[in-house]
């Protein structure tokens, strides 16, 4: 049995098909989800220090903040 990928791909984020991001992404214009994007890049950059998986965190950062950045690359 493979491991959960928790940055990428957590199982808990997926429920009936549909990806927790896709729903948020929907429910906002661009500015509000890019917005939610950065603000979940400093959330995790803020906490990483303070918990017992700081790799784990910066990892999630640096998943948020690719997604920012291929949501820029639209508009290029």
């Amino acid at each position: 049995m493979s491991e959960e990928d928790v940055v990428n791909k957590p199982k808990h984020y997926n429920q009936q098909g549909i990806e927790c991001i896709e729903a948020i992404r929907a429910s906002m214009s661009d500015l509000e989800f890019r917005g939610y994007l950065k603000g979940n890049v400093e959330k995790y950059l803020w906490r990483y220090r303070y918990k017992r998986k700081p790799k784990e965190d910066l990892l999630k950062a640096q998943w948020y903040l690719n997604k920012l950045v291929e949501e820029i690359t639209h508009d290029a």
